[in-house]
């Protein structure tokens, strides 16, 4: 038969060898389930057991107030199975249902309500922890002591084991406080507050409130705590501790904070007898502390603590309608209306600067409570009332007159007022004066008057003065004209005068011209005879001069010549000597004479000798002797008869007749030939 071709039926049929294992393996689970109690738990799950009979023994019910059975006791049970292979647990007798594994995810936290165990003390509302795997044993949690109800102990992220019939698990967020915050804490639990105090005693070693059980053991008292939590994540139990998440107090920079606290014990009063104003305590105790903050943030509970920020820099405050300053301190203060000596009544503002050192910030708070009180209290009241003392001690018209003398004047009484307070008062100005309108009308009526009176006063005396100038010019005008006609008499007869004047000037150039001439021509003359004279003595004494020189050349000449001579003998003596001794007298006596037939250009021998009748042998021995002759002139350093200069002959110097006028002659060395 063909299987595509058969029934479902038909098919089933065939393959019924198939089915005969599976049947057999589900029925053996069951028979074994039935008849040996097994039970299989998967790996990721738990088996919750109930037992619904006991067979035999006292142990038939749980005792009174019990819900979960410890000892074998029908009912739920405490027990749980873990993953695994049970065996004797009957069907009939036992019912085990699978349940998966508490899982708590991240950034939660588990909170666990027990649904059995002892009674929750009086005054108590949550479980205190026992010994128990984290809930996962729930016998040793009842066996233990553990308590029904809220449990104070919390379960971190993670995977438990947990008998969900026995403990209930409720997931929160974590707690997590953000920067720049503070978590003021509320406990829930724990003993009472002290009955003079709004918060709890510091307790240590509970890590943030996050294990209240060391919190309780400690001494922990619920309510308010004094104790604060900074910026972080926390396992907070939200059933046991309320967290409310604030800013954190800042200080700024030019302020000091004051911190009053509400907590602590009484505190001594460290500012001595002369302060009796207010308790100033040391850090930790309860009321206003000496030591102030400076600037910064700090986590600062503000139930329990106040801080009152001190301006430290100086402050102005205002007596201004409509003008306040950043601090708003003198936002209520308005402008001072005072009334005058003569029953005006006016406005004046007024500028206070005052400065709190920060040493005495704590002073001024214990005193005040805060610095609008300082203001309100105060300043207000003294400077108004300073003021309006001051104006009924004087009519409008001088108090704005002496205003300088006023300022100084307050400030120096409202900061020996102030001292008292603690309170430097660096300045006070007075700022704007508001006369009465009807005074300042009258005022300013009679200032125009005035200013109308000099005016028409100025005004007159410029038209006397005008009417002065216009007379004067009338007179400077007629002036004028009669000054014209003396003027044109005047150049009449000076034209008249000068007229005469010229004409005998003018004889009187023609006259001196010709005696200017006669006398120039008289003055030549003798400035050319005198010039004629003066060239003959300068040429006198010029030719004296020469004559002197030369006189003087020549005798000195002379000298020289007669000394060189006489050396030149004697050493052409010496040589003569020498060379007789040498050549003999009658050899040197020869040379001498060739010497000086030489030297004269003596001529012994013709240039050219013809002999004889046929010439044969003159024109060699003319030629041999124009040779020798030649040889001796070179020998001695004569000229040849070609070489000898040509004597000029001496001419006699003609006298030159002087001429009119005869230049200056330079002065010259006179030649031989003059």
């Amino acid at each position: 038969m063909n299987l595509a071709q058969a029934s479902p039926a038909e098919s089933l049929m065939q393959f019924w060898w198939v089915l005969v294992p599976i049947i057999l393996l589900a029925s053996s689970k069951w028979i074994l389930r039935l008849v040996l109690g097994m039970v299989i738990v998967p790996e990721n799950r738990i088996g919750l057991v109930t037992k619904k009979f006991v067979l035999m023994g006292s142990r038939r019910s749980l005792p009174d107030c019990r819900i979960l059975a410890t000892n074998g006791e029908a009912g739920i049970q405490a027990r749980t199975l873990a993953p695994g292979l049970y065996w004797f647990m009957w069907p009939w007798q036992y019912s085990v249902t699978m349940q998966p594994f508490t899982v708590v995810p991240e950034g939660q936290v588990g909170l666990v309500l027990s649904n059995d165990g002892a009674e929750l003390p009086t005054g108590s509302i949550l479980g205190r922890r026992v010994p128990c795997d984290e809930f996962q044993d729930a016998v040793g949690f009842l066996e233990r002591g553990g308590q029904k109800g809220r449990q104070t102990h919390v379960l971190t992220p993670g995977t438990y084991r947990i008998n969900t019939l026995a403990f209930a698990v409720t997931f929160v967020p974590i707690t997590v406080i953000q920067d720049n915050m503070v978590g003021i804490v509320t406990v829930q639990d724990g003993s009472p507050l002290n009955k003079d105090q709004i918060a709890g005693n510091v307790v240590a070693g509970h890590n943030n409130f996050q294990d209240i059980d060391t919190f309780l053991v400690n001494g922990g008292q619920r309510g308010l705590q004094s104790q604060t939590i900074l910026a972080g994540s926390y396992f907070i139990n939200r059933w046991a501790v309320m967290i409310e998440e604030v800013p954190m107090t800042e200080v700024p920079i030019g302020h000091v904070g004051v911190v009053i606290s509400y907590i602590g014990e009484e505190g001594k009063d460290v500012t001595g007898e002369l302060f009796r104003h207010g308790n100033i305590v040391s850090r930790g105790f309860r009321g206003v502390w000496m030591e102030p903050l400076g600037p910064g943030k700090y986590p600062i509970n503000k139930y329990t603590m106040k801080v009152e920020l001190v301006p430290t820099t100086n402050l102005v405050l205002n007596w201004a309608t409509a003008r306040t300053e950043s601090h708003n301190l003198d936002k209520n203060l308005s402008t001072i209306t005072v009334r005058s000596k003569d029953g005006f009544q006016f406005n004046l503002d007024v500028s206070q600067i005052i400065h709190v050192p920060a040493t005495e910030a704590p002073k001024v708070i214990a005193r005040f409570g805060s610095m609008t009180n300082l203001v309100s209290q105060v300043l207000e009241p003294t400077i108004g009332n300073y003021f309006r003392n001051s104006a009924q001690d004087s009519d409008v018209i001088s108090f704005l007159s002496t205003r300088k003398e006023r300022q100084t004047a307050a400030r120096e009484h409202i900061r020996e007022v102030l001292e008292e307070y603690n309170v430097n008062a660096v300045d006070t100005l007075i700022g704007d004066i508001t006369p009465p309108e009807p005074l300042m009308k009258t005022l300013t009526d009679r200032k125009l008057a005035q200013e109308q009176e000099v005016t028409y006063t100025n005004q007159r005396l410029a038209q006397e003065k005008r009417q002065g100038m216009e007379k004067e010019t009338a007179i400077a005008d007629m002036q004028r004209e009669i000054v014209k006609a003396q003027q044109s008499v005047e150049i009449a007869q000076r034209t008249a005068d000068a007229t005469v004047k010229k004409a005998e000037g003018d004889a009187t150039s023609l006259k001196l011209q010709v005696n200017a001439e006669a006398e120039a021509t008289k003055m030549r003359a003798n400035a050319e005879a005198e010039a004629t004279r003066a060239r003959g003595a300068a040429q006198a004494d010029f030719t004296k001069l020469n004559a002197t020189a030369e006189a003087e050349r020549i005798s000195k000449t002379g000298l020289a010549e007669a000394e060189k001579i006489e050396a030149i003998g004697r050493s052409t003596a010496e040589a003569f000597q020498l060379q007789v001794g040498a050549m003999g007298e009658g050899n040197f006596t020869r040379l001498k004479i060739m010497e000086e037939i030489a030297k004269g250009n003596i001529r012994i021998i013709p240039d050219l000798i013809i002999q004889g009748s046929d010439g044969t042998e003159g024109g060699l021995n003319g030629l041999m002797g124009m040779q020798l002759l030649q040889m001796l002139q070179e020998r001695h350093g004569a000229p040849s008869p070609a070489e000898q200069p040509v004597q000029p002959r001496p001419q006699r110097a003609k006298p030159v007749a002087p001429v009119e006028p005869i230049p200056p002659v330079p002065p010259t060395t006179p030649t031989p030939e003059s």
